[in-house]
């Protein structure tokens, strides 16, 4: 299930015998923007950071490691309202995320992991907004491990 404003760019990696390289944002990239800031997060395994929400500020994510993310559109003028986006990030799944305002989004590392992150603007705390990790209007278990297939 997708989000409305929710984009995960798959990224090319170019290998060879001396490591690799990858692109991760451009800005000319379509779902990109203005940058503000970039910052530096570095989340031990089993940590979870869970929900920050902002009013005017566009993410973009891109994780070093390994995390579960969770998405959840707060939006009222959104076709998506409601939804929930639940997947996966990191070296085995190399990806630059879009997180449009109005979207609620948490992580949880499942593995020593670094999460790169760009924002369209400088830190503003009138814009960091907060929902507990339990919610019940989201309804989502941090707790809960991968699923039994």
């Amino acid at each position: 299930m997708s989000i409305e404003g929710v984009v995960i760019a798959d990224l090319v990696t170019h290998s060879d015998e001396r490591g690799f390289f990858r692109e991760i944002l451009r800005e000319t990239d379509v779902h990109s923007g203005h940058f503000g800031q970039w910052s530096h997060s570095l989340m031990y395994p089993g940590v979870t950071k869970a929900w920050h929400i902002h009013q005017r500020q566009t993410d973009w994510w891109y994780v070093i490691g390994a995390m579960k993310v969770a998405l959840y559109d707060t939006r009222d003028d959104s076709a998506t309202k409601g939804q929930l986006m639940e997947f996966l990030m990191g070296d085995g799944h190399p990806a630059c995320l879009t997180i449009p305002p109005g979207v609620a989004h948490g992580c949880k590392a499942l593995e020593l992991s670094h999460l790169l992150y760009i924002t369209s603007n400088v830190y503003d705390p009138e814009d960091e907004g907060r929902i507990p990790h339990d919610d019940p209007t989201i309804g989502y278990d941090w707790t809960a491990g991968p699923a039994i297939k």
